[in-house]
């Protein structure tokens, strides 16, 4: 009676630990998989991809030795999160110096941080973050479309990589191209999109693909129905997008970003817009004689709204041609109602510093300055050496233009051998868009992610959030950096969107700083990785 009563327990307590026992992520049968909106595992249940960004030192070609070892995958799983997005650079496979010819050792770091993650439960999402042809995000890797050649070896490490890790269920899937920025057109992005995806299914049926929506594309504003997802023909496919908004927020005080104070989150008294695109603008302002000249004020032409899609209005500095140096000093834009009284200023500046301002070029020529020739005091802003159309823009003091109300931009300018095809001029720009208004509040935040979650149900396509985060400098005299994470956790939640946090271990955006070492608790953003851990247990 005792070893039957032991038999039936000892099988019991199997049977209950095999069924507790997560799946083994070595099995060809445990691979996730779409299945409509959602990723589900072999069962059908869905699971929800809840992660964070290893940076990986992506900026250098060397293995990242002190990016993270396998303690990091612990902690990880400690913060309940169960994917890391993992950044490659494609040098650590591949030197230019010898194409198509793959390094072991890149190999041997991929295949180690796979048995880590494998160890401690936690899934890799492999995100080819630079690629050959160059880095995307910042508009400089134009190669990559220009250049038949950097496509064929991007294709054929893709190839490599699925044939690799073909059978390897630690691996989710594939993200083909960190952040496109197409030079033409979507459709590039897709046939590269649908070339990539082809020439991993001829040796891999197993993982998702992830596949970005582009951050911009050059030369072509706006966005289609589809949000920008280039979408490609297959089964098995997520799309990805990317979300920092209010960007003056997130990357304050950053010198390579936004290198100014960005304020707070939340702060009723700031607009705050998404998805807008360039509209029109006061193109019959006066423009500044060619040559050089002293100061002289230019009234620009009252410009009245008529049009329902005009949004959103801001200060612009316009140096198309300028070959020269064009100053800007002591500009206003005043408002009119519709009987033509004025009732005020929406915007003046007396230029003192480029805090606000963003530099744009047609063409990348050229570029900005603040001025110690100004007006009546010492500071000014100038463009020097365009060969295109170019302008400053203020993005952080935008006002919303009234239907039937004018609007003036005028100012002081001067000149210094002003190209004779030149056109410089004070003006305002009007954007448009069809996302809401809002003021910098989780509403916000809350408008620009349902976007993509209705977009995911309408189309019954899974949609994943592959980055979002705020930088260090939200985290101290109360700008509200852990509310901003907060909020955005509790909208993916309640949406159900997938989405992994950037970053792990970086001394801007990360949970854990101290470039050049391992993540130590003792330099940590504490109170960010306890927010994850009390959000997601």
């Amino acid at each position: 009676m005792f070893r039957l009563f032991s038999t039936i327990l000892l099988v019991v307590c199997i049977n209950a630990c095999k069924k507790n026992k997560p799946s083994n992520p070595s099995s060809p049968t445990s691979f996730l998989k779409v299945k409509g909106s959602l990723i589900v595992d072999p069962k059908g249940n869905e699971v929800k991809i809840q992660g964070v960004a290893f940076g990986n030192d992506v900026w250098t070609d060397a293995i990242p030795l002190y990016h993270h070892n396998e303690e990091d995958f612990k902690r990880i799983k400690e913060m309940h999160l169960n994917t890391v997005r993992f950044y490659l650079n494609y040098r650590t496979l591949e030197d230019d110096s010898k194409p198509y010819t793959y390094k072991q050792s890149g190999w041997d770091w991929i295949d180690k941080n796979i048995r880590w993650a494998k160890t401690h439960g936690v899934y890799l999402i492999l995100n080819m973050h630079v690629p050959q042809g160059g880095y995307q995000s910042q508009g400089t890797g134009d190669a990559l479309w220009t250049n038949s050649e950097n496509q064929n070896r991007l294709a054929a490490l893709w190839t490599e990589i699925s044939k690799r890790y073909k059978n390897e269920s630690t691996v989710i899937g594939y993200g083909l191209v960190n952040e496109p920025v197409p030079v033409n057109s979507l459709l590039e992005w897709k046939q590269l999109a649908q070339r990539l995806t082809n020439e991993i299914r001829n040796h891999d049926q197993n993982h998702i693909i992830f596949i970005e929506k582009p951050i911009y594309i050059k030369n072509s504003p706006g966005e289609n129905s589809d949000l920008n997802f280039p979408i490609v023909a297959d089964n098995n496919i997520a799309y990805e997008f990317h979300q920092y908004d209010p960007y003056q927020y997130t990357h304050q005080l950053f010198s390579w970003a936004y290198n100014q104070d960005g304020g707070k989150y939340p702060d009723e008294s700031i607009i705050s817009y998404s998805n807008t695109s360039w509209y029109t603008a006061s193109f019959a302002n006066p423009i500044i004689s060619s040559g050089t000249s002293n100061w002289q004020f230019f009234e620009g032409e009252k410009f009245k709204i008529t049009d329902p899609k005009i949004k959103i209005g801001m200060a612009a500095l316009v140096a198309r041609n300028v070959t020269g140096t064009v100053y800007f000093d002591d500009i206003t834009i005043k408002e009119f109602d519709p009987a033509g009284n004025f009732t005020g200023n929406v915007f003046e500046s007396s230029l003192p510093n480029l805090n606000g301002w963003y530099y744009w070029s047609s063409n990348n020529s050229g570029s900005s300055a603040v001025s110690s020739s100004g007006r009546t005091d010492n500071s000014s802003l100038s463009i020097s050496g365009s060969t295109d159309d170019c302008n400053l823009s203020n993005g952080s003091a935008v006002f919303l233009p009234k239907p039937g109300y004018s609007y003036q931009a005028s100012g002081w300018m001067k000149g210094d051998n002003i190209g004779i095809n030149s056109a410089c001029m004070i003006r305002t720009d009007f954007l448009t868009t069809e996302s809401p208004i809002l003021k910098r509040n989780k509403a916000y935040l809350e408008s620009i992610l349902n976007r993509y979650i209705n977009w995911s149900k309408q189309k019954n396509i899974p949609v994943y959030l592959g980055e979002f985060g705020t930088g260090v400098h939200c985290f101290s005299n109360n700008k509200g950096g852990l509310e901003w994470v907060s909020d955005m956790i509790d909208i993916c939640k309640s949406g159900g969107l997938y989405f992994t946090y950037h970053a792990y271990h970086e001394d801007s955006f990360g949970m854990f700083f101290g470039s050049g070492s391992l993540p130590n608790d003792n330099n940590a953003n504490r109170a960010l990785i306890d927010l994850f851990k009390q959000k997601l247990k």
